[in-house]
C-alpha cells in the first residue's frame, strides 16, 4: 500500500518536472526569437504546474511523517525503503533519485533562465534610459499611451 502510493507520487512528481522543463525550453525559445505573444501565457502555466508539484510534495510528506525518528525528507524516504522488499526498495529509489536530480537540473536552468530574462530586462531599461532621456524611463505605445515595464514592452517595431 505505501509502496504504490509513494511510486504514484513520484511518478506524478516525475511527469510534472518534466511538464516544467518542457516549459521553460518554451520560454527559452520566446526569450531567444523575441516572440512576446504567449510569454505571459507561458509563465501562468508554469505557475499552475509548480502549484501542482508543490501539492503533491505536501501528499509525499504525509505519507513520510508516520515514519519515527527521521528528520528530513530523504531520511524519511530512506527508512521508508528500507523496510520495502528489495525489488520494490530498488524501484523507489531509482525513481526518487531521478526526480531529485531532474528537479535539480530544471531549478539551475530555471534560475540561469530567469536571470538572463533579468539582465534582458535591466539592457533594454539601460539603453531607454540612455536614448530617451527625455521620457524618463517611461515607454509608450504608437498611441501615446504609457505602457507596462514588461517583456511585452521590449517589442519595437523592428527598427527603430
Amino acid at each position: 500500500m505505501v509502496f504504490e502510493k509513494c511510486r504514484e507520487i513520484l511518478l506524478r512528481e516525475s511527469e510534472l518536472v518534466q511538464r516544467i522543463a518542457g516549459l521553460q525550453n518554451l520560454i527559452r525559445e520566446a526569450v531567444m526569437n523575441r516572440n512576446w505573444t504567449d510569454f505571459e501565457g507561458h509563465f501562468n502555466d508554469l505557475g499552475r504546474i509548480k502549484a501542482e508539484f508543490a501539492a503533491l510534495e505536501g501528499e509525499r510528506e504525509l505519507l513520510f511523517t508516520g515514519i519515527p525518528g527521521t528528520k528530513g525528507d530523504m531520511s524519511r524516504f530512506y527508512t521508508l525503503t528500507a523496510q520495502l522488499p528489495p525489488q520494490q526498495r530498488g524501484e523507489l529509489t531509482e525513481i526518487y533519485r531521478s526526480l531529485k536530480l531532474e528537479t535539480l537540473r530544471v531549478q539551475v536552468s530555471g534560475e540561469a533562465l530567469m536571470s538572463y530574462i533579468a539582465e534582458v530586462r535591466a539592457a533594454m531599461a539601460g539603453f531607454f534610459e540612455i536614448a530617451f532621456p527625455d521620457r524618463s524611463g517611461k515607454i509608450y505605445t504608437p498611441h501615446g499611451m504609457p505602457v507596462s515595464h514588461d517583456m511585452r514592452s521590449m517589442v519595437l517595431n523592428r527598427a527603430f
